[in-house]
């Protein structure tokens, strides 16, 4: 009688298996064939550069006007306006992005001092393309130009150099215009994206 429930279990164990297979279907994902001839291009190469970490900065270059400029931070005066850094210095605004981190870094210099022409006296030059560089203590970026526009120191357009990006931007603000008895009356103004 052993024998005879041992070849009963023998015979039903793969008989069973293979009711289980037949009828138990995983679902199959939807695979659509595609022909040799079909291929998918990329019609547009996002524009942003991973993000990197950013140490304090310490200089600004900008081959196309021979600058080459330490830089410090500057902050919020009193009545609200961004400081200005004295006289043959360039600085960062320090309570925003730093150049190369995300968002945009807002650097300024004067265009002309007491002795004549400053550290931004030929930004108005840049053309599209130009480009700059920031060093800090942990490594370099590399902008590009996008865009320089003069506006009227009243009409500072705040959306476009503090725009909502997470790309590293760069803006280079100085001073423009025929100064008058209360100063410049115009700012140049220099988008730019890291490479």
């Amino acid at each position: 009688m052993r024998r005879l429930v041992t070849s009963v279990i023998a015979l039903l164990v793969p008989l069973v298996a293979a009711a289980v297979l037949l009828f138990h279907h995983e679902p199959q994902p939807d695979v659509r064939p595609v022909a040799a001839t079909e291929t998918t291009i990329a019609t547009e190469v996002p524009r942003t550069p991973s993000v990197r970490d950013v140490g304090k900065p310490r200089r600004v270059v900008i081959p196309a006007i021979g600058v080459d400029e330490r830089l410090h931070g500057v902050g919020l005066k009193s009545d609200g306006a961004m400081a200005m850094p004295d006289y043959g210095d360039a600085a960062w605004y320090d309570e925003g992005p730093r150049p190369g981190a995300a968002g945009p870094a807002v650097v300024v210099a004067h265009v002309r001092g007491p002795g004549g022409p400053d550290v931004f006296w030929d930004l108005a030059k840049l053309k599209v393309g130009d480009q700059i560089t920031t060093t800090d203590t942990l490594g370099s970026t590399t902008f590009v130009v996008d865009r320089i526009e003069q506006v009227d120191k009243d009409e500072l357009p705040y959306d476009r150099i503090w725009s909502d990006s997470d790309e590293p931007l760069l803006r280079l603000i100085t001073c423009a215009g025929t100064p008058g008895p209360n100063g410049f009356p115009d700012n140049t103004v220099v988008y730019a994206h890291a490479l």
